[in-house]
């Protein structure tokens, strides 16, 4: 898995998302903008974090944060009850 570059700061957070409120949106393949680093921590729980092209499937959970490079297609599936966020770094 990537690291987030040096030269990226916080952008913005979103909410604490739940297995049953994750936004469909990421439970697809979607990407970020150019430019746009973030990072999916998980509170509690676990996400599998799949990144396609890269046929990467990484289990996350909350010592494991996952890093989504910039314009990267990739999805998360909620295993079980979960809670996390997203940060968002450019």
């Amino acid at each position: 898995m990537k690291t987030l570059p040096i030269t990226v700061k916080p952008h913005k957070r979103t909410a604490t998302f739940t297995e049953t409120t994750a936004p469909q949106g990421l439970l697809t393949d979607h990407t970020t903008k150019a430019g746009t680093w973030a990072v999916i921590t998980v509170v509690s729980g676990q996400l599998q974090y799949t990144i396609p092209s890269q046929d990467e499937i990484v289990l996350l959970d909350p010592e494991t944060p996952g890093i989504v490079e910039p314009e990267v297609p990739h999805r998360i599936k909620p295993l079980g009850p979960v809670m996390f966020h997203l940060e968002f770094w450019r």
